[in-house]
């Protein structure tokens, strides 16, 4: 078994975090396998380094150890670039010139698309572009990569994927419409750089947040598409507030540095989290 534990070093850690991170490395060292970090630090506008040394501190704060050096996704963009590469020649991607504001007024209309999983759907507005537009466009314009769901779909056909106590589930990756690959302002988007990452690293089991259960099936597909190992999933409870609603890296109050700092235990919170006790105020509670 190899698990993971992967922070964006944009803010600092709060109790998601950590019972995230105690439930991945406890089923590695249960199995004598072996858990990993892996820094997700291609934001370039808001990673910052504080944030990296302060996630490292934090888990050793809560007696986790971790194996081989983190991982860094600023050092795997090479894979990126070439995944991309891959899927244009198989012209499963497609450039898109359309801003926040386009897309904003395009899902306003009377008419406009429907929502996904994880929000509105793309409504495909560059997908049909001339050959001619789109290289002209591209030579002058920032754009993102987006995959043309409805060719990916049926290139790669019925997909299945496996979490842990529940058995198999049929994928639907396209209830998320054609989703962003490679951003404007970044070299790959969480879909491609998560699911490349954890084949890359050896990754046997993803232990993540249930709000990213529906991520899965874009994950799947990825998967498929480009000849990677499908990993075992367990989508866990989400830590919540008083008012019910998942943590954010602006909650303060329950960020692992100002625990550090008040004096907290952090290997006694740590087993506290592993048995499912949370301090007083948080609940765990699926999406």
């Amino acid at each position: 078994m190899l698990t993971r534990f992967a922070p964006s070093p944009t803010g600092e850690l709060h109790l998601g975090h950590a019972y995230s991170a105690v439930l991945a490395h406890a089923a590695a060292r249960s199995a004598a396998g072996k858990f990993r970090i892996r820094i997700d630090d291609i934001d370039g506008s808001r990673s910052r380094e504080a944030y990296v040394a302060g996630s490292l501190a934090d888990l050793d704060w809560l007696g986790i150890d971790w194996d081989g050096d983190p991982v860094r996704q600023s050092d795997r963009l090479g894979s990126y670039a070439a995944a991309l590469d891959d899927l244009r020649a198989r012209a499963l991607v497609y450039p898109c010139f359309c801003t926040r504001a386009d897309i904003a007024a395009s899902l306003s209309a009377p008419h406009g698309p429907p929502n996904g999983p994880s929000g509105a759907i793309y409504p495909g507005t560059c997908r049909t572009l001339p050959a001619g537009e789109r290289d002209r466009r591209m030579a002058a314009e920032p754009h993102c990569w987006r995959l043309d769901m409805a060719r990916a779909v049926a290139a790669a056909g019925d997909l299945v994927w496996e979490e842990q106590g529940q058995g198999l589930r049929a994928a639907d990756p396209a209830a998320h419409g054609d989703i962003v690959l490679a951003r404007k302002d970044a070299p790959a988007s969480y879909h491609l750089a998560s699911t490349l990452d954890d084949a890359g690293m050896g990754v046997t089991h993803v232990i993540r947040g249930a709000d990213l259960i529906a991520s899965t099936d874009a994950h799947r597909l990825l998967q498929a598409l480009l000849g990677l190992p499908v990993p075992l999933y367990c989508h866990h409870a989400l830590v919540c507030g008083a008012d019910g609603q998942r943590l954010a890296k602006r909650d303060a109050a329950a960020a692992l540095k100002a625990l550090r700092e008040a004096g907290v235990d952090g290997r006694a919170l740590a087993a506290d989290l592993a048995a499912g006790r949370l301090p007083a105020g948080y609940s765990l509670q699926k999406p």
